[in-house]
């Protein structure tokens, strides 16, 4: 009854977007809302994600919606393997932990095997470790003298599991993926709503420096969304013709979290601060633009005749529609057994977990209908968080 309601509720909404944040093996967090999203019912028109979230929004917008979680499910089972001979010992450990009981110190220790796997050789299907260290190459701005790690295996595998020709003819689903310019250090949204999307596209968003080099669009050199901004909200929010909106926005670093107690403790909570999305900050401002749209026509209602200069009008334009956003935050909260390699302990026994998470997250947050209800007009702008409601803030 309660996904019937939210359905009702979602079908008055002409935009809904699904936004992704980065954060390397977390994404798999994001698989796992997706999947329960879908299960409901609910199928977002736009995509928008940078770095891991970029592939994962590029494999949704790039396949029909009936092969989404076959594909979602087929490109995590690859790139979770790793790369060369450290693919049997992980299939060893996998086997000898399904075996045992649950226990953090044991899953504590799995996580820290395939960070390591990742380090040393890289993921299949994904990055490969570069014979030769960049720091013992001269300085010839090469992909091998400026990157650890070599990415040509995740354009392969991005072209059999991304239709690119879907996403640049169907008007029906909208792509966004943000990137960094290396040279000018400006931050780039490719949208394709305005110009046709590629591969290199995709890689360039997910290109984070120093691991994996630099990726050229036209000429230019692009490196990670994330250096800028983890989170495409922003954008969505300010795009015009504006639209009642209602977002999924899935993030996978919580800006909260406990004081440190180690080293290691430092470097994650650096890397939970450094990623976490400027989410709540994006609805700040749209909290304030709403704010003064609502002021506006108050003080319209007061001018003779009820109707602004010319020039006044066309500059106050974009604040003085009625449309309204809903923000539904969805964001990862990180297990105690987990630590600063977390983004990059990729393996099956994370992705699993990490998948599961995302599906219980978009359980408990369905299990709020009036949560999709359309915003008031008069405030313009709602946010929801099953986990900020469950911890009474």
């Amino acid at each position: 009854m309660s996904e019937a309601a939210v359905r009702r509720h979602v079908a008055r909404y002409p935009t809904v977007a699904l936004v992704l944040q980065g954060g390397g093996a977390l994404g798999a967090y994001q698989c796992g809302v997706y999947e329960r999203l879908h299960e409901a019912g609910i199928a977002p028109n736009w995509f928008a994600g940078i770095s891991i979230g970029a592939i994962n929004a590029a494999i949704l917008a790039g396949n029909a919606p009936d092969d989404r979680i076959a594909q979602l499910q087929a490109f995590w089972h690859t790139i979770t393997e790793p790369a060369g001979p450290m693919s049997l010992p992980a299939l060893a450990i996998r086997t000898a932990i399904a075996g045992l009981p649950e226990d953090p110190m044991l899953l504590s220790w799995a996580r820290g095997m395939s960070a390591m796997g990742a380090l040393l050789q890289g993921q299949r299907g994904f990055f490969e470790a570069r014979p030769i260290s960049p720091l013992l190459l001269p300085g010839d701005g090469s992909d091998a003298a400026t990157s650890f790690y070599d990415t040509s295996p995740l354009r392969e595998t991005l072209m059999r599991f991304v239709d690119f020709d879907r996403i640049n003819r169907d008007r029906g689903v909208r792509l966004t993926v943000g990137a960094t310019s290396v040279t000018r250090g400006n931050f780039r949204y490719f949208d394709s709503a305005l110009e046709p999307i590629r591969v290199e596209h995709i890689l360039a968003s997910g290109a984070l420096p120093p691991a994996f080099p630099a990726v050229e669009i036209d000429g230019e050199p692009y490196w990670d969304g994330g250096i800028v901004s983890n989170t495409p909200l922003e954008y969505i929010l300010d795009c015009r013709p504006h639209e009642d909106t209602l977002a999924f926005q899935v993030d996978l670093w919580s800006a909260r979290g406990v004081a440190p107690a180690s080293m290691l403790d430092v470097l994650e909570r650096m890397k939970d601060i450094r990623f976490s999305s400027r989410t709540r900050h994006g609805t700040r401002m749209v909290e304030m633009a709403q704010t003064l749209r609502t002021s506006l026509k108050e003080l319209i209602e007061h001018l003779p005749g009820r109707v602004l200069p010319a020039h006044l009008e066309e500059a106050l334009s974009p604040y003085l529609d009625d449309r309204v956003f809903n923000v539904i935050h969805l964001i990862y909260q990180t297990k105690p057994h987990e630590q600063q390699n977390k983004d990059y302990a990729f393996g099956h026994i994370p992705l699993r977990e990490h998948w599961d998470s995302g599906r219980r997250d978009m359980d408990r947050t369905l299990a709020h209908p009036h949560w999709f209800e359309l915003p008031d007009r008069a405030k313009g702008v709602a946010t929801h968080d099953i986990h900020r409601t469950r911890a009474g803030d």
